[in-house]
């Protein structure tokens, strides 16, 4: 069925004339507004996510906790980044762009789009929105919430459907914008559309091929080491943008003890229901296909050579259940630098520290990476190095904040970060001189 989103953009343009020119301090009211009732339907909405897309439920109230905040640190944001200033003779103050769409995925269904969502709204923008087609009740439930506040109409408005949906409303001739989180397929494709464009603002928020250094002949906890390798590998069922995909360990005396407890700690995970008590580490992925696409990925490896240090498996729970993978590839060539989106991770060794910032960054991609070492001067040398937009220290790689930029380089984005400098592509300044009376 072929979807026609005129009435869509003609609701938000006529919108757009009126929200564009409320006043800031107003828009930051009907914001708060909204946060407070997310506050409200916080249990309900996470019980949403959980249900739609396997997110175990703590995870789940974790996410509308960061839309909740998303509100305040947009303001924030905004605020300092698009703040009226003077320089020379001119005064610069910031416009909203228009009618922007924004196409969210499935992994945080509702943080990340609502990360696009409330800055675009701030800014004065009206917004069309159109969710995952694997998350359509999240979405509608956020747009319940906004219906409680007092936004005016044709501001933010929802549309259902898969790809061709989304071909439709990015085609469209009224389209001043969009703002995109998903794979770099799309991504790409999406680039190649407005390339002749240059007017309308595109933002590409991207996957990655993410490493992660183990400096065991620096580390003196394995244990922690092991805990958060497990966390930045195998969180949300491997469905985060930012999960290490290829752990680089460097070999020491040390680093069979430490294979030793990865693998113990990572076979010992919990997996089930996303509402059982107590909850479990990981629990489904968000659809069965993306099960089958995991093992598929790990029988390729180790049909290229790859040792299994713990396989991947099928669970009898359901379909979308697998549980955690780790294959070794050291010495594998021609291994393809793509993002397998699951549980899935790939170890290599090496004998030094370049050697694993130089593997690190043989990828097409630039989203995360970090290092576990206890020197800091050895992580220095590794931050100067890597290549990516995150770069974290003894953390996890999935341990993003809102209140920092949150985007990479190469097929991971195209240079507009999201989280705090989401304001800095839902707006564009206008320098003006101005000589009156």
């Amino acid at each position: 069925m072929t979807i026609d989103p005129t009435p869509l953009f003609s609701n938000a343009r006529k919108a757009f004339q009126a929200w564009s020119m409320t006043a800031f301090e107003e828009r930051c009211a009907i914001l708060r507004q909204y946060a407070s009732a997310l506050e409200s339907a916080k249990q309900s909405l996470a019980e949403t996510i959980a249900r739609e897309i396997g997110k175990p439920l703590p995870e789940s109230l974790g996410e509308v906790g960061a839309m909740i905040g998303k509100v305040e640190i947009s303001i924030h944001a905004y605020e300092q980044r698009c703040a009226e200033f003077t320089g020379g003779p001119s005064v610069t103050r910031f416009r909203p762009h228009g009618v922007l769409v924004v196409l969210g995925p499935y992994n945080f269904p509702g943080h990340l789009p609502n990360g696009h969502i409330v800055p675009a709204l701030l800014a004065g923008n009206t917004v069309i929105f159109k969710p995952s087609e694997y998350a359509p009740k999240t979405a509608e439930a956020m747009l319940a919430i906004w219906r409680e506040t007092p936004l005016p109409k044709g501001a933010l408005q929802l549309i259902q459907g898969g790809p061709e949906v989304a071909k439709t409303l990015t085609a469209h001739p009224e389209v001043d914008g969009v703002l995109f989180t998903g794979s770099a397929r799309t991504g790409k494709l999406l680039a190649r559309q407005f390339a002749e464009t240059p007017g309308k603002v595109l933002a590409l928020e991207m996957g990655g091929n993410n490493p992660l250094i183990v400096d065991t002949p620096n580390i003196a906890d394995l244990e922690q080491a092991a805990k958060t390798t497990v966390e930045s590998a195998f969180i949300s069922a491997g469905q985060r943008c930012t999960c290490a995909r290829r752990l680089i360990v460097i070999n020491s005396e040390k680093a069979s003890d430490f294979f030793d407890t990865l693998v113990l700690q990572a076979s010992g995970l919990s997996i089930g229901d996303p509402f059982a008590d107590p909850p479990p580490f990981m629990g489904p992925l968000a659809h069965p296909t993306f099960a089958e696409a995991v093992l598929t990925a790990q029988a390729d490896l180790l049909k290229a050579g790859a040792t299994p240090l713990l396989p991947a498996k099928a669970l009898d729970l359901g379909k979308a259940y697998v549980s955690p993978g780790i294959l070794e590839v050291t010495g594998l060539t021609n291994l393809p630098d793509e993002e397998v989106f699951g549980p899935l991770l790939q170890v290599i060794r090496v004998n030094g520290l370049d050697d694993a910032i130089r593997i690190a960054n043989q990828t097409r991609y630039g989203l995360a990476s970090g290092i576990l070492t206890d020197s800091r001067d050895r992580y220095q040398h590794a931050y100067q190095r890597l290549r990516a937009g995150i770069i974290n220290w003894n953390a996890p790689l999935t341990g993003a904040s809102s209140a920092a930029p949150f985007g990479g380089i190469g097929d991971s984005g195209n240079l507009r970060p999201s989280a705090f400098f989401a304001a800095d592509y839902c707006a564009y300044p206008v320098a003006s001189i101005e000589r009156g009376e």
